[in-house]
This record gives C-alpha cells, structure tokens and sequence, in this order.
C-alpha cells in the first residue's frame, strides 16, 4: 500500500525537476534557446520574403503576357470568322464583362453576335419537370425533322432552342424563319420562363458558342463540385444539339465550377471527337481562343485548348469559305409552263410558249 512518504518524494521530485528547467532556461540554455529560436524566425520571415518577391514578379510578367494577348488579339482574330453570325448561350452564373469580352473577340473575329440567350433555372428545376414536359410535347410541333420519340425531354428542348436560333427563312436569308421565331417565343414567354434574351432575336445564327458559367448555389465551393444528374444531363443536350443543327460549336468554361463541363464533354465518347471546348474563358487568352476555335469547328476540325493534359494551346488556321446568304426560290410544279424567271424590262423570248402559234 503506498504510504504518505512516497507522495511527499513525488511531489518533491516534481518541484526538483521544475526546478532545475527553470535554472537552466534561465541560465546557461537561456542564450542558445533564444538564439536558435530567433534564427528560425529569421529564416521564415526571409523565405515569406522571397516567396511574396516571386509571387509579384509572377503576377506581373502574367499580367504583361495577357496585356500583349489582348493587344495582339484583333490581328491574331482578323478575318477568321467573316460575315458569321454566332449565337451566345449562356449557362448558369456568367458575368457581364466575360459576355462582353468574349462578344468583342467574335467582332474583331468579324462575325457578329446574332443572340444571347441565358438558360434560366427553370431549364432543370425539378419541380417542373411535368411542366418542361408538357411544352417539349408542343415545341416539337414547330420543329422541321422533330428528334425521335424516345429522345427524351431535354434533347427536344434544346433541339427546339438551337433550331430557333438558326433557323433561317430559305426565301430570305437575313431572317428567322416563321417556325424558329415560335419556337423562342414559346421558350421565353410566361412567368416560367426557361429563357431570357438580352435583345430581340431577328437573324438566324450560323454557330453556337455556349459559355459556361458558376451556379449560384456553387460558386464559392470547390472546382470539383459536380452537376447534379439533371443538369449534366440539360447541358449536354444543349451541346449535342448545338453541334448537330449548326455549323458549328465552341464549349467555353470557367475556372471555377463550368470546367466541369468542359470536362464532360472531353470525356464523352460522342461528343469529344465532335464538339470543341476551351478550358476557360474567364481568362483574356482564352477569350482570344473562343472565335479561332469556333472557326476550327466550323472548319471541321474540332479540339480542346487550354492549359493542362491533353489540351491545345492554340487552334489551327482555317480558311472558311465565303458565307452564302442566296435566297432559296420555291421550284416550280412540273406543269406549270409560266414560271419561267424573265428578266425585270424584257419581254419573253418566245411569245408562242402558251400555244397561241
């Protein structure tokens, strides 16, 4: 049993050896503690130094690169997407000065932008499932080869707003058909709206650029956030019918959660060897990128640019061809012998044509 004695030695022993620490500390360790201890301090102080001088030149020779991008971008774009007309659809959360900057790029591009679009919640709400549904079964009346029966309801939706943005009276050109003005009618009408247009949608597209932005309910969480199911599913519908139904398309991300899509399409066994994506296009390189890219795709030949694995820095030169905007004129029944096209002031070559002699 231990007696009294042994927890008077203990508590000795504890006062002997706080002592001694003390004596020490204070005494012949005192100078090489501090010393050591300063010397660390100094170390770490010079390293943040050094890191923060590193850091600054980096940022600022990131910031001359783009500086020089930006300033070499309308030479490096001239001429390669002439007399286009490219359509911006616009996917979650994208800021106005991207959408500006990236619709500068396509003018000095030489194209215009026909349409922005932004897809609003109500394209993937799952509350109104039942109600997408429901107007799919409509707006695919107004679709001129309608997508199979079992397509599903976000392959006729998007279908129904790509082919309202490109769809093209044959008899002039320079304006939406009766059809694909319906069809956006029909998309942005009502308080459950599934798009909103920033301006009156009049001329047909010629190509898609979707731009992809940071869902509100994301965009202050990690890169890797995914999409839900349903949206994931929205979206590549929307690229899908973007690349099949124009002349071409351009995938455009964002650092943040959009890459996310971007990776989507890059990995789809379909859409990968089809559509053309950029990493980001938040950046002014990457925004430089989206009309030479959108010109490779219309060109056929499609890529994934950016920075990282399996990407492309920069897309290939192409030459379009001239945009041709000739009127489309109704071809005349078989018997119909009076429809022959005279020239505005002459008279027809042979008066006998109605059987007169």
């Amino acid at each position: 049993m231990i007696d009294f004695r042994y927890h008077i030695v203990s508590l000795i022993s504890v006062f002997l050896a706080l002592a001694v620490g003390i004596a020490l500390g204070a005494g012949p360790l005192k100078e090489t503690i501090g010393d050591t201890l300063t010397g660390q301090v100094e170390v770490l102080r010079a390293e943040k130094e050094a890191l923060r001088s590193q850091l600054d030149e980096t940022g600022g020779d990131l910031g001359a690169a783009e500086a020089f991008v930006s300033a070499s971008g309308e030479r490096l774009l001239a001429g390669s997407l002439t007399d286009r007309r490219v359509a911006l659809v616009l996917l979650d959360e994208v800021p106005e000065d991207e959408v500006a900057a990236i619709t500068e790029r396509i003018g000095q591009a030489g194209a215009s932008v026909s349409a922005t679009v932004t897809v609003n919640d109500t394209w993937t709400d799952p509350g109104l499932a039942t109600y997408r549904r429901t107007l799919a079964g409509t707006l695919v009346s107004y679709l001129d080869a309608p997508p199979a029966a079992d397509a599903g309801t976000e392959v006729e939706l998007a279908e129904s707003l790509v082919s309202g943005l490109v769809g093209a009276d044959s008899a002039s050109p320079d304006t939406l058909s009766e059809n694909a003005s319906s069809l956006l009618d029909v998309l942005a009408e009502g308080d459950r709206a599934l798009v909103t247009f920033a301006q009156d949608v009049t001329r047909p597209a010629d190509a898609i650029v979707l731009v992809v932005g940071a869902p509100p309910a994301v965009a202050d969480a990690s890169p890797t956030t995914e999409l839900t199911p349903v949206t994931y599913d929205a979206q590549l519908a929307l690229v899908g019918a973007a690349q099949r139904l124009s002349e071409g398309a351009v995938v455009a991300g964002s650092s943040r959660s959009g890459e996310s899509l971007v990776t989507a399409v890059d990995g789809d066994d379909v859409l990968a060897d089809t559509v053309t994506t950029v990493a980001d296009a938040t950046t002014v390189t990457g925004q430089v990128v989206v009309p030479l890219a959108l010109a490779a795709s219309i060109g056929g030949r499609p890529g994934h640019y950016g920075y990282g694995d399996a990407l492309e820095a920069l897309p290939p030169a192409v030459e379009l061809p001239p945009v041709d905007r000739t009127p489309v004129v109704p071809e005349a029944d078989a018997g119909d012998t009076t429809t022959d096209q005279v020239p505005e002031g002459e008279a027809p070559a042979d008066e006998s044509v109605d059987g007169d002699g």
